[in-house]
Formats: C-alpha cells, structure tokens, sequence
C-alpha cells in the first residue's frame, strides 16, 4: 500500500487477529497522537471475532484483510509496503500508547541519530509493575524484556542504549528496515523482533530506549504468555536467532554456554507442567533449518567486538529481567 499522507513522518503498522475489544482501544490512543504526523495501517490477519467491524476510523487509517492468518512478522512486512515516511512503528493490538508517545519516540531517536526506538511498557491492568523496557541480549542465545515485573520506579531518568526494541511498541528506520527485507517472516511471530535488532546492529544501527514514550501494554492478551503456540515458536526461533545472526567468533567462544543452556531449557521443560512437549517441538522444529544460508543475507558491517557491549555475559540477567544497562548512552 502506497503512502496517501505526503507528509507522514511515520507510518504506524497494528497487525491484528482476534484483537478483540483491544484493538478498539488501540486505535483510539492511536487517534489522538499529536505532535507529529503519521499513517496508521491496520492488518488483520483473517480474524473471526469481529474486532474490525465498528471501529471508527479517519483519513489517517487503512485496512488490509489479509485473509487468513500472515503471523507477526509478514503481517508488519504487508503493511510496510510501499511505505514513503522516514520511520515504521510497531504497535501491538493489545498496547494502547499514551499521549506523546510517538511523537517522543521520533523527535528523540532524530535527535539522537539512532535508527532504532523503543517504549516503556507498562502493564495495562498494573500501572505500578513494568512491562518491559526493552529487549537484551546475551551470550548464551537468552533474549529477555528488560524491567519485566519489576516496579515502575525503576524507569530510568533518561534515554538509554538497549540491544534492541521490544516490537510491542517500537520505532525504526524504514530505509534500513527495507533494506534488511524486514521482519523474518518464516519466525511467525515471537523472536523476530530479537532478530531484527539482530540484524540492523549487524548492520551498524544503535537503540535507544525512551522513558517518557509510554505505552500500557495487555501483554500477551491475545497469544496467551505460556500457550503452547507460545512455548514453541518462541523455543523455535530463539535458536534460530542465535544461529543466524551470532558473528562467527561468537559461535565459536561461545558454542559451550549456548549448548548447556539448550540441554538446561530442555531439562527444565519436564519439570514444568504442560511446557515440555511445545519446548522439545520447538528446539527440534530446526532440524532442517538453513542456518549457513540464513547467515548469509545478515550484514557483516558490525561483528562481535562492535556487539560485545551490548551483550550480557552473567546468565542471571535473565532471570532478573535485569534494567541498568551496560552501556551508558551520552
């Protein structure tokens, strides 16, 4: 779809299915953003549950049915097309963005040059827990949201460098998006936002978290957090995300700490109620995964020593949903 705003600065993209009563909200929050202009494309990927009948909609909106069900990833990628503003943002269905949002996502990655933005996600029915401010990265092939559960109180002060965006809500550069073909969408959903980030810091890009853009997040709402659906593509592409993008060194320094970490996981799953079969489903599903051929369309401008500030290196920072970051951004 070709842009029909001249001016947009950015195009937002809310990919949906089954969105609900959530999807209503969203494009209300959606509507009253100021302060910079955009375009907002809705894909519905073949939802049942009537979440577009009703939604009132102006010229800044459109629409694609999709049909049947494209997942996260080529949702994104379909509403992208033909996009001519400078900056793509991702808005989930189920995040309902606070006033200024985008407008502090785009004057502050502008002002700072990044190509790459994220939000503070707060949790919809929580407003004093954390949803996330951001995703991190470590050595052992673990992506984490940063700040998950943890106090609003820990919001820092400032922006701050990040390994990449939560795509829930984020920001980034459509030129640099375009050129690495976007989402990855044989990744569904879950995980292809990690890869992305992945990718564009392969490629040169930074990340900047933003404090004061907020958004209330559902999150999960409409997946489910621990589905099997969930379990498995998330176990699936979190490998796949390591394998692809990880510079050569990296395999090979850390080949060790990301193999016990994958026994771990698989361990772990059997003592867990339910969560077994989708992890094992998952770890497997990439037995027949290209990873030589996938790594090779992954930009190479940037290898292990250019990532290692950005890459946690104690395996608790996952578990602690750890906030303060490594790097301290001027």
């Amino acid at each position: 779809m070709q842009g029909w705003i001249p001016d947009a600065q950015v195009r937002v993209i809310i990919v949906n299915y089954n969105g609900g009563e959530y999807l209503q909200r969203c494009v209300e929050a959606m509507a009253a953003q100021a302060g910079v202009i955009w375009e907002c494309v809705i894909v519905d990927n073949g939802s049942s549950d009537g979440s577009l009948d009703g939604l009132a909609l102006d010229d800044r909106f459109r629409v694609i049915e999709a049909g049947k069900n494209l997942g996260f990833a080529a949702g994104n990628n379909r509403g992208a097309k033909g996009a001519s503003a400078r900056w793509i943002a991702c808005l989930n269905p189920d995040a309902f963005a606070r006033p200024g949002w985008l407008a502090r996502l785009v004057s502050g990655a502008e002002s700072a040059g990044v190509q790459m933005a994220g939000s503070t996600q707060v949790f919809a029915n929580e407003p004093d827990r954390l949803d996330g401010l951001g995703d991190g990265y470590s050595i052992w092939g673990l992506a984490w949201r940063a700040g998950f559960g943890h106090p609003i109180s820990e919001i820092p002060d400032a922006p701050y460098a990040v390994f990449g965006p939560c795509a829930a809500a984020a920001l980034y550069d459509r030129e640099l998006f375009e050129r690495l073909g976007g989402f990855d969408e044989s990744f569904f959903c879950y995980h292809e936002d990690v890869d992305l980030a992945f990718r564009m810091r392969r490629a040169g890009a930074q990340c900047l978290q933003f404090p004061d853009a907020i958004v209330d997040h559902v999150s999960s709402g409409i997946t489910g957090r621990a589905s099997d659906f969930a379990v498995f593509h998330g176990t699936r592409n979190r490998v796949r995300t390591y394998l692809k993008n990880m510079p050569t060194a990296g395999l090979w320094l850390f080949l060790i700490p990301f193999a016990w970490m994958n026994v771990a996981i698989l361990v772990w799953s059997l003592f867990r109620p339910g969560r077994a079969k989708p992890t094992w489903r998952g770890f497997f599903a990439n037995r027949n995964y290209d990873w030589l051929a996938a790594r090779r369309d992954v930009p190479k401008d940037v290898g292990l020593r250019g990532l290692w500030p950005y890459l946690a290196v104690n395996p608790t920072a996952v578990i602690k949903r750890r906030v303060a970051p490594r790097v301290k951004s001027d």
